[in-house]
């Protein structure tokens, strides 16, 4: 099986981009856009002068439970950069939703309270909602962490999504908003 077809059983439909769009970004976006794969791994990820973004990170299910996941983690954060990634709310009828929340606890990870993050599926059509994790090796805010979505959003989502897709997403202002941290339940809180 190879890397894409490991993701595409992976993720849902509505978060994964096309194969085609993750073949153009390492093409033409190879300075910033990178794969690290291995037998039983995927990480897809981009690196930029002030964050990274971990697009997608897939250990198999024979390698679970082995440190696989914390190694590739423990190797972004060496970097010494805030690392920001995307996850869906949790869900009780998906086991690995809980599963993936619970590991990037683990890691340090915490939940944009103040970041809110919705988008239309090119796939399915259907808005989804997601929720912004982060970990900072120095304590920056959640507005720095706002900049690197809205910067993730344009250089790595939208990248010639009109050629890939035939149609645009959304644009960043309609996608991503700050909100009112006090009207925002933690997502850990409910896995604690």
């Amino acid at each position: 099986m190879n890397w894409y077809e490991k993701l595409n059983q992976y993720f849902p439909i509505e978060e994964m981009k096309s194969k085609k769009h993750m073949e153009t970004l390492l093409q033409e976006r190879k300075d910033i856009y990178h794969k690290d794969e291995g037998k039983n791994h995927v990480l897809m990820y981009a690196e930029l002068p002030d964050f990274l973004f971990i697009d997608y990170l897939f250990v198999s299910k024979d390698a679970r439970g082995e440190g696989l996941g914390s190694k590739l983690i423990n190797k972004l954060k060496d970097k010494k950069k805030p690392i920001v990634l995307e996850v869906e709310p949790i869900n009780y009828e998906d086991s690995d939703s809980e599963k993936r929340l619970k590991f990037y606890q683990k890691q340090g990870f915490k939940h944009a309270e103040s970041i809110g993050y919705e988008r239309r599926s090119l796939a399915t059509n259907e808005i989804n909602k997601l929720e912004i994790l982060y970990w900072t090796p120095n304590d920056e805010s959640e507005e720095k962490i706002f900049e690197a979505m809205q910067q993730t959003y344009t250089l790595i989502h939208t990248f010639k999504d009109k050629e890939l897709y035939g149609e645009s997403y959304q644009p960043v202002h309609e996608v991503l908003s700050m909100n009112d941290k006090k009207n925002n339940q933690n997502i850990f809180d409910e896995l604690t």
